[in-house]
């Protein structure tokens, strides 16, 4: 079994096991038409273990905290749009949102936990918009989306109560890929 193999199954037994908060049963894997159409309507593929966690695990509904968002339609447990749904509006508004960084969990507080598509493994981002300054808004999270995956799973993510204070290093996207509303 590949190291991705693994991870999923981990992943897998993980989500069936565990409810992120307000979640009351685990959603269905996404179809292939389902990502097919998601990607159309994004404008870019999905990295594949980001795929696969909605093809092959479930339709969000799990990870830290409040669990993944859905990723085409519906709402997660906490009233957050789809994964689609809240990045096309993102890349709409005044934050100069990256071309191709997908919103994919919430952490309250306006914050949410993205994955770069543009990167073959996914580097996962955290927006903290919180201090109001786009330019400042942008952190690593993870240098990819194995690793935050594997984080959550080991219970070491930076926002488990034990790792409070941990700083992430900012991330600055790259100007070709930022847009704003009012540019």
């Amino acid at each position: 079994m590949t190291e991705a193999e693994q991870l999923l199954a981990r992943v897998a037994a993980e989500a069936r096991a565990t409810r992120p908060w307000g979640w009351d049963s685990l959603p269905a894997p996404v179809g292939p038409d389902t990502l097919a159409r998601a990607e159309a309507s994004l404008g870019f593929t999905l990295p594949p273990l980001l795929a696969a966690l909605y093809t092959r695990i479930g339709d969000g509904g799990f990870g830290p905290e409040y669990g993944l968002l859905p990723l085409l339609e519906g709402k997660s447990s906490g009233g957050e749009p789809a994964a689609v749904e809240k990045y096309l509006a993102m890349r709409e508004s005044d934050w100069g949102w990256p071309e191709g960084v997908l919103p994919i969990s919430h952490w309250g507080c306006a914050m949410y936990a993205c994955v770069d598509c543009h990167t073959a493994d996914g580097q996962v981002l955290l927006f903290e918009p919180n201090g109001g300054d786009p330019r400042h808004a942008w952190f690593i999270d993870a240098p990819t989306l194995t690793a935050w995956l594997t984080a959550w799973l080991d219970g070491t993510g930076w926002y488990e109560e034990e790792n409070d204070g941990m700083d992430l290093q900012p991330w600055q996207a790259p100007r070709s890929q930022t847009t704003s509303a009012h540019e």
